[in-house]
């Protein structure tokens, strides 16, 4: 009987699409060059693991636990995590591209995102206070009651943010990309 613990396990090109069951709790886990793309990862628990050069997309998503996950060069589209399992959701992103994918009303509070690509990705109702993003691309991204309080966008851009429609006390912009806060008032800054 196959155990349904796996610690500081490592898992390398390994294709999950091909009959390869993933079950259970990951603790201190390793999948680097793994296919996962449109299969169901739902209910397993994932701590402190880290997913490197993945492709995590269309993936199921039910109650799946992310508690201090690392993401890392990984093709992520279509990851609708708003329906994961919100208890101790600690997650971060490096070089990723999560076009296409949902955080809708999540408490995503200090999490970072860093080179990642954030096009059409709903942040709607996402508590994002406090979250850093260093040179990510939103282009089509929806902000609509996103708390962005004393979250960084100072080195991001494609962004259109209305700010009476979040919340932004004490957001960190960088006089580049002001544009994205006002688009919605069809003023040009050149």
């Amino acid at each position: 009987m196959e155990s349904n613990y796996h610690f500081e396990e490592e898992f390398y090109q390994v294709n999950f699409t091909e009959n390869q069951t993933l079950y259970g709790d990951y603790e201190s886990c390793k999948f680097s060059h793994c296919n996962f793309n449109a299969i169901d990862l739902s209910n397993l628990k994932f701590i402190d693991c880290e997913f490197i050069e993945c492709n995590l997309s269309l993936v199921k998503l039910n109650e799946t636990s992310f508690q201090q996950v690392l993401f890392k060069d990984c093709k992520m589209i279509g990851f609708n995590l708003e329906t994961c399992n919100q208890f101790a959701l600690n997650i971060s992103f490096e070089n990723c591209v999560l076009n296409d994918s949902s955080f809708y009303l999540l408490p995503l509070k200090k999490t970072k995102f860093s080179n990642t690509t954030l096009h059409n990705v709903d942040f709607s109702n996402t508590d994002l206070s406090l979250s850093f993003f260093m040179n990510c691309d939103f282009s089509n991204a929806i902000f609509d009651q996103t708390d962005l309080r004393q979250a960084n966008l100072k080195t991001s851009y494609n962004f259109r943010i209305n700010p009476n429609e979040n919340q932004l006390k004490g957001a960190i912009f960088s006089k580049d990309n002001l544009e994205g806060l006002v688009q919605h008032l069809g003023i040009k800054i050149q």
